[in-house]
Formats: C-alpha cells, structure tokens, sequence
C-alpha cells in the first residue's frame, strides 16, 4: 500500500520540526533551526493494521509562501500547529492557514495541534518567561485553554485537536495516529488523491 502523505503547516517556531524529530528519533533536538524542508517515514499500528506514513516539515516563514504550495498535491492529511504559548500563533491558523489549505488541498482531512504543553503552565511557564525577558502575565496573555483549542477545531473544521510537548514527548504519538486515522476515515472528503491541486 502506498504512504500515506502528512503535511505539518503552522507559523515558523510553533514546533512543527522539533514534534517530527522528536517522534522519530525519541529525543528533543533543542536549539531551533528554521525549517524549508524536510520528511520522515514512519510506520504506526492503528486498529490492529500496520500504516507507512510519510510526514512532510513545511517552513512557516512569509518568504516560503510561494514554495510551500509544492509540497501539498497527493496530500492525504493536513497537520496545522500553533504554539499553547503563542496567541499570533494561534489566530494565525483562522487567519492564514485555513485560507492557504482551502486553496490548495480542498476536502482534504485536517487534524489541530496545539504544541508546547509543557510551557502552558507551572515551572516550564516561569523558565519561558525568563528566557525571553517578559513577565508571567504576558505569557498568561498568550496562553491558549484546551477549550479554546477545541473552539478553533471546531471553526476549522478538524476532524481531531491533540495538545502534546515534543520536549517531554507527550502525546506525540497521538498526533501522527490521528493523522493517519483522519486520512483512512475521510468522511467529509469529497476527493482522496484529486483534492490537492497547484492553482
């Protein structure tokens, strides 16, 4: 059976490369790098059946909009991430990349990932904030609720909404099985290999 195709889409440093990575090599990579392309393989048991997924890193940055539509056609499932701790972030999944998916892979099944859990609250919040010079109640400010996540799936349309944290690997495994569990079930699919088109 061939691969299916997963593409992460998502503002640069929300996490998409460090959640691919860390899936595949079972360790967090720590400094970020800025990502124009990169693809893993991974095989995953879903309902008793053995699943090949091809997971595709897209950059997020402004500068790669014109090449980042190269990577969508034959595309099976979306992934859209946004960071807990980043609210631009997460109105940018409404306000950008639902309008860019819609465009190029239409009826294409969409699973919502918030990423950075582990920053959303306790030690791992106060350590964000002195790293980047800011107070807690600006990181307070930017923080996204798990039912604000689940409002946004909802707008979005996504079939599924994972919260996980590459850097202490939780539920990073339910984001790719989810994926491909949205890719075999495409109910509100109208098209499996058609849908996604270069305009």
């Amino acid at each position: 059976m061939k691969p299916l195709k997963c593409v992460l889409v998502g503002d640069g440093n929300v996490g998409k490369t460090s959640l691919m990575k860390t899936y595949k090599d079972k360790c967090f990579p720590g400094a970020y790098l800025a990502t124009m392309s990169d693809s893993i393989n991974v095989t995953m048991q879903v309902d008793e059946k053995n699943y090949d997924l091809t997971v595709y890193d897209t950059a997020g940055q402004e500068a790669y909009d014109r090449l980042r539509p190269l990577t969508y056609p034959d595309t099976d499932v979306i992934v859209m991430c946004f960071s807990l701790v980043s609210k631009d972030s997460y109105d940018s999944i409404r306000d950008k990349w639902l309008a860019e998916v819609k465009q190029y892979c239409r009826d294409i099944p969409i699973v919502l990932v918030g990423t950075k859990l582990d920053m959303r609250s306790g030690n791992s919040k106060k350590d964000f904030a002195i790293m980047n010079g800011d107070r807690e109640s600006t990181i307070a400010f930017n923080t996204i609720s798990q039912e604000q996540g689940h409002w946004l799936k909802k707008e979005v349309g996504a079939r599924f909404y994972v919260e996980c944290s590459a850097k202490t690997q939780t539920s990073t495994r339910d984001v790719f099985e989810s994926a491909i569990m949205a890719a075999i079930n495409p109910t509100k699919r109208k098209q499996r290999r058609n849908g996604c088109t270069i305009l």
